[in-house]
Formats: C-alpha cells, structure tokens, sequence
C-alpha cells in the first residue's frame, strides 16, 4: 500500500478544506485498545489524512509506526507518522526513513523535537541534526517523493530569538523541501492571519493549516499554553471560570470557542483544519466536526 502525498490532495481545490487528526501514541497494550475505539467513532468524520507524534529517546517509537499500521487497517489514509531528530544519529534517521518508505508512507510531519523534560536547550546526539530544516533536507535527499510536513508558530517559537527570525527558521525548512506548514496551537485567529501574511511577505508560499485544540478545562488549557508558549486570551479564561472551569460546562465552552475559531477561519478559506484530539472520543468534538463538515458538505 502506497499513501497519496498531502500535497497533492492540498492542490486539488475540489477537496479543500482538508480536515485532519493528530493521534499519539499510547505507552501500553491498554491505551492502544483504547485508541481504536477512540479512531473507530472518528472515522465517521472522514479525515482526510491523520498523524502520529513520535516518542523521544524510544520511549515510544515504535508505537508510533504501530499506532500508524493500526490506523491504515482501520481505513484511514494518509497515515502520516511524525519524526524527529531526538537521541537519533544520522544513520538511525536514514534507516527509520528508509523503513518509512518501504512501507509505503509517502508522508512525514518533519520535526527538530522539544527538549528533554527538564532542560531547555535542545542538544543534537553525537552524530544527529541539530534542526528540522536539515532533517527535510536528508529525507528529501533520500526520497525526493516525499510530501515533509513542517511546524510553524503563529506566536513565535519559545526558543525563537524573535518572530522575525522565526519566520526565518521556518523559510530554511521550506526551501529544504518542505511541502506544507500545520500550526502549533493558538486561540486567536488574529494570530494565525497574522502568521500567514508575515510569512507570505517572506517568500513562503507552502500551504498553511491551522493547527486547533479544543479545550476541555481550564486547567488542561493553561497547562498547554504554557508548554507551547501560546496567548490564552482573557474571553477564553473567562468563560471556562463561568462554567466552573472543568467539567461538562467547561467543556462545552471551550468547544464552542473551537468551533468560533473554525467558522472563521473556514470563511477566510484556509487550506485544512487539523485538530489536535489529544486521543479523545468523538462526543467531545461533535460541534467541531459538524462544522468541518458542514462546510465540506458532507454529512456526519
């Protein structure tokens, strides 16, 4: 089995907006089960490509292409696995692509990885990349075929000197052969358009997908904005605190806030909206999907 490249499905404007889900890998056998309820009840919503993070250091490596030939048999596809240069030498990376094209994935969401937790610089293995540009580069190298998603950050990356320079970061993975950018996570549409006009001032052409996470607590929220280094705005904090900040009202606030963004975003014809799902049924994202879908035309 051979996947469609992304990119090819992003230039077919017959199929725009493109929606897509992020799975992670679950650490044991149970999680695993888990996941394939949680992926049966989405399929319903018709994806047009979902990913798989990748685990740092081995921790779950090899569930990630696991969870990828999980999520193939299930129907779905493109199956996008992610890769990273974490505890990785050059020749472990040519050997995992090497893997990756054998077995037909024609897709790779290209990624430098965070630090270790603990530390806040990142430091290449003896022998490794030291950024996802020259990681594009060597898979590109490798296999010119291959469609390498690359990161991009409406509020500038936490490691980023200044946005300027981020943007910068990001062209280098573009011209290295990056085919289309997906969003780190934001809030605030006014970021991501900002974002995209930045970038189009650069020279940067590729496809640009917002990235989106619904929240489902105010807790949850703080704790991912922190890590991503993205703005929670004061409206969003307020109407999870009125809805007593977990639980099933907390949820649906933040759901509709999601479902605000991607009304919006959808009427600005953005190329995709790719939904960080964080592993989760389909009940928690009802709203989001039908908005997708409605603008796709398709029942849910």
């Amino acid at each position: 089995m051979t996947d469609a490249r992304i990119i090819d499905l992003l230039g077919d404007r017959s199929r725009q907006p493109l929606l897509s889900f992020e799975f992670f890998p679950p650490k044991d056998d149970e999680g695993v089960e888990q996941l394939k309820e949680v992926a049966h009840q989405l399929k319903a919503a018709r994806p047009d490509f979902v990913t798989v993070t990748y685990g740092a250091g081995g921790s779950t490596r090899e569930r990630t292409f696991e969870v990828c030939a999980i999520l193939r048999d299930m129907g779905f596809g493109p199956v996008m696995p992610h890769l990273t240069c974490i505890a990785s030498t050059r020749s472990d990376l040519e050997r995992i692509s090497d893997t990756i094209y054998a077995e037909g994935y024609r897709n790779v969401m290209t990624l430098r990885g965070d630090p270790p937790k603990g530390r806040r610089v990142f430091e290449a293995a003896e022998g490794g990349l030291s950024h996802a540009s020259e990681l594009v580069r060597l898979l590109k190298q490798r296999y010119p075929e291959l469609c390498c998603g690359v990161a991009g950050y409406p509020e500038v990356h936490p490691e980023a000197e200044s946005a300027e320079k981020d943007i910068q970061f990001l062209k280098e993975k573009v011209d290295a052969g990056g085919s289309f950018v997906t969003t780190q996570l934001f809030y605030d549409n006014a970021d991501y358009f900002r974002f995209v006009e930045d970038c189009r001032k650069k020279g940067i052409d590729a496809p640009i997908i917002p990235g989106l996470l619904p929240v489902s607590s105010l807790k949850q929220a703080r704790r991912m904005t922190t890590m991503c280094g993205s703005r929670f705005p004061d409206r969003l904090s307020q109407a999870l605190e009125s809805a007593g900040g977990e639980g099933e009202e907390a949820e649906a606030a933040g759901i509709q806030w999601a479902v605000q963004q991607i009304r919006e975003l959808l009427e600005h014809d953005v190329p995709g909206i790719h939904l960080y799902i964080l592993n989760k049924a389909r009940s928690g994202l009802d709203p989001t999907l039908h908005e997708c879908m409605k603008q796709r035309n398709l029942p849910l």
